[in-house]
């Protein structure tokens, strides 16, 4: 493979905002894929463009390019997790880069960071990665760290169906990838 195909793979783009068209760089690692620029448009679309005053949580962040979409759509912060050394390390490093002052990076797994954070969010990504049921352990656990009006971005390699707990608020299908708009059913 040719130094810039390989270059190419491990650089994603910010669609808008602040931002817009900053590349962030992350390393190759086991599960990461960024979230495509087509989903990530209509995320931003249903969320609407302005993300003014939301604080907003990208609990497996990989490469952060959801939490930095967001602050560069002027959330008022961000809190991106990410379990992987390597790759929590190029998260601070695209943080550094953007001058991201708004954005807090954890090195820690997402279980954890919920069980010691107390913040609320208004608006939660989650891709975590496929085939280890990390939704069925994270999805109960979110209404607690949720204002009232909260949205949670959930994308999956399967189509996610409401149940008591979770509304489907959106979701759509882009190739294998599922992506939804979730909204806890106890507002």
């Amino acid at each position: 493979m040719s130094k810039v195909v390989a270059k190419k793979l491990n650089t994603v783009r910010i669609n808008a905002g602040e931002w817009r068209s900053r590349l962030l760089k992350f390393p190759e690692a086991e599960g990461l894929r960024p979230t495509p620029e087509r989903v990530r448009q209509t995320v931003f679309n249903w969320l609407g463009q302005d993300l003014t005053g939301l604080n907003c949580l990208d609990l497996f962040a990989g490469s952060g390019v959801m939490g930095f979409e967001a602050l560069s759509r002027n959330a008022n912060a961000t809190v991106l997790v990410e379990k992987t050394p390597v790759v929590y390390k190029a998260i601070l490093e695209n943080k550094a880069t953007l001058q991201a002052t708004n954005a807090q990076v954890f090195n820690t797994d997402a279980l954890s960071f919920i069980a010691k954070n107390q913040q609320l969010f208004d608006v939660v990504f989650l891709d975590p990665p496929y085939n280890q049921g990390w939704l069925d352990k994270v999805l109960p656990l979110l209404p607690a760290h949720l204002t009232k009006d909260a949205v949670v971005y959930a994308e999956a390699e399967y189509a996610i169906k409401p149940t008591d707990a979770w509304q489907i608020v959106k979701q759509s299908k882009a190739g294998n990838v599922f992506y939804h708009l979730l909204k806890s059913a106890h507002d």
